[in-house]
């Protein structure tokens, strides 16, 4: 029995792992559930699952949370210093990061100092302090398991070619929903088209981040950290289909590549039971379904944030930190309509010339400088 903690567990990764540990109760139990603010799901989660601890984030919630839940065995708490404390548990043995944004690095860091493996869903730990991740995982002897679709597919893919060279990865994008459109029919999309993602069922801000490409180009930075590639190795290619979820190639010329139908719950479970496979009840993938599987070089004139990505990378330092906290300011921007989808590119290239460039931040100085940006843009 493997015990979860699920950092996110109302979001769509987290709802999703708990579908895995609901079909495998031999296997897992959830020990800790942590929601931001839904209140109303954490509780419906707990009496469900019976954690051994609840934590709302958002302490305005607390009472509610507590009220619903004093007939059961589930102790509840609130507050970011209660998810981070929650993760030095010894019950716990694997944390599900998926709390979005750069807040799930505080907490993330906490588990990884605590000896935990990570199951890692919230790519924004590796963008903003993937070099100090990377090394305190490596000094605490923690495995950081990758839950992202395209990263998994490429840990899968590395599975008994660790003393291989790798050449190139072929990082996969399906091209969110704004795939196709010219200058003109971006800048007159609305939130309710871009948030019709063809294939994937993700929560609002990664579903935006798909769209302008900006998810990609975060995705290229993780891949960066997680496999020790630089990113002139790291080629995108748009996949509207959504089967080969990446690939590699090797320094002999040979591809493998991980294919699949288009499903979290695939590289979740993978992540949980790693290094086994255990059974699966979810479809099985059929080519004859999906005969013609294309893939074509990303527009990076039109979709400008997954070459901002590349820049922010290239210039290291806090500059992923900057990109980051603009992007996410940006993206709620245009959830609110103060933005439109166009701008976004133009919003985070903004904070990108802006901001101060640090080129050996602490983690402390780029926690700061995640604070600093947003501050900054609040004004603009």
């Amino acid at each position: 029995m493997k015990h979860i903690a699920i950092l996110g567990s109302t979001g769509s990764i987290g709802t999703q792992t708990l579908n895995v540990i609901r079909r495998h109760p031999d296997q897992f139990v959830a020990e800790v559930l942590v929601a931001g603010s839904n209140a109303e799901l954490l509780i419906k989660q707990a009496l469900e699952f019976h954690p051994n601890i609840a934590i709302i984030a958002d302490k305005s919630k607390y009472t509610q949370v507590n009220d619903a839940l004093k007939e059961s065995d589930t102790k509840v708490f609130a507050g970011m210093e209660s998810v981070c404390d929650a993760m030095e548990m010894e019950e716990v043995d694997t944390v599900m990061a998926a709390i979005v944004g750069v807040a799930g690095l505080t907490p993330t860091m906490r588990a990884i100092r605590a000896g935990k493996t990570i199951a890692l869903a919230n790519k924004e730990t590796m963008v903003v302090a993937g070099a100090i991740v990377t090394e305190e995982a490596r000094r605490n002897k923690v495995a950081i398991l990758p839950v992202d679709s395209e990263h998994s597919a490429i840990f899968q893919t590395l599975q008994g070619e660790y003393l291989n060279r790798i050449d190139k990865i072929l990082l996969t994008a399906s091209g969110g929903s704004m795939r196709g459109r010219c200058r003109e029919e971006l800048e007159k999309a609305t939130l309710d088209e871009v948030l019709r993602h063809p294939n994937w069922n993700m929560g609002r801000k990664v579903t935006i981040d798909s769209a302008t490409l900006m998810n990609k180009g975060l995705e290229v930075i993780e891949a960066k950290w997680l496999f020790n590639v630089e990113t002139d190795r790291i080629e995108v290619l748009i996949h509207p289909q959504s089967i080969v979820h990446s690939m590699v190639q090797f320094e002999d010329g040979s591809i493998k590549a991980q294919i699949g139908t288009p499903t979290m719950e695939t590289p979740i479970q993978y992540a949980l039971t790693y290094p086994r496979r255990i059974e699966s009840m979810l479809p099985r993938f059929s080519f004859f379904e999906h005969p013609e599987l294309t893939f074509a070089r990303p527009d990076t004139k039109t979709f400008r944030c997954l070459a901002l990505a590349y820049d922010a990378i290239a210039k290291g330092g806090n500059m992923p930190c900057v990109m980051n906290a603009a992007n996410e300011v940006a993206v709620q921007r245009f959830i609110e309509g103060g933005l439109r989808f166009t701008e976004i590119a133009d919003f985070v290239e903004g904070a990108m010339a802006k901001m101060a460039f640090i080129a050996d931040p602490t983690l402390e100085q780029l926690l700061e400088c995640d604070k600093e940006t947003r501050k900054a843009l609040c004004k603009v």
